[in-house]
């Protein structure tokens, strides 16, 4: 992997310099696949331990990078590393069959706001009690939280996983943690082995889309995204 696509902390750099206290980094995995939940990752960094110009600074884990761009096998050794080394983290979700009832947007700000509300209650406290000591980079190009976390600033960038430390902390987060729970999904309805889950964390690979076509979707699979392969009158 080329330095070029590791990321630093230039941004989160500039937003502690400009008197935040804390920077977020957000990042969603899931948002593409076919089976199985969205998941929005939350990396909180704080400018005591995580801007290079204090004393306590803390160098982030060699290897973290965008999720995307490492093996599973460098993921997994980074989790417990990245959830280490930042201030604050958690991984909110929102199931299949939300993402059939409100749709995929509205079901990345509700997994996003599942995720805020399992940090640590002193970090939500301290950051409700003053929101403009906080600010959020998110991954994309446009703000598909909304006015979800009230009045903390959301700034978006494209490319943010692979640019910035926070970020890409979020993204590894999870990742894995999205990961872990579709093995955990296999391992408990053996069903899904025909489609291949533990492998493609239910993506659209060869076998999944053939296991469809012969199978039938599962109660894991977002029904409403499949008419494409199955055609609409299969989908119910």
């Amino acid at each position: 992997m080329s330095s070029k696509t590791y990321p630093t902390l230039e941004v989160e750099q500039g937003h502690f310099s400009a008197g935040f206290k804390y920077v977020i980094g957000i990042d969603e995995v899931g948002r593409g696949a076919l089976c199985g939940p969205v998941s929005v990752g939350v990396a909180i960094l704080n400018t005591d331990a995580h801007s290079q110009s204090t004393d306590s600074f803390i160098p982030w884990p060699a290897q973290l990078a965008d999720s995307k761009l490492i093996s599973e096998k460098i993921r997994d050794q980074l989790f417990a590393p990245v959830a280490d080394w930042v201030t604050g983290w958690s991984v909110g979700s929102a199931s299949n069959d939300e993402i059939d009832e409100f749709g995929i947007t509205g079901c990345l700000a509700k997994a996003a706001v599942r995720a805020v509300q399992a940090l640590p209650s002193e970090i939500r406290a301290e950051i409700a009690a003053n929101p403009q000591s906080a600010l959020v980079i998110l991954d994309g190009s446009h703000n598909w939280l909304g006015s979800s976390l009230g009045q903390v600033r959301v700034t978006v960038r494209t490319k943010a996983d692979r640019d910035c430390v926070s970020v890409a902390a979020a993204s590894v987060l999870a990742k894995v943690s999205r990961d872990r729970e579709m093995i955990a999904l296999v391992e408990a309805e053996p069903d899904l082995k025909a489609f291949g889950i533990a492998g493609n964390k239910g993506y659209s690979s060869q076998q999944h889309l053939d296991a469809l076509r012969e199978i039938g979707p599962t109660r894991w699979h977002r029904r409403t995204w499949l008419g494409k392969i199955l055609g609409e009158d299969a989908l119910f």
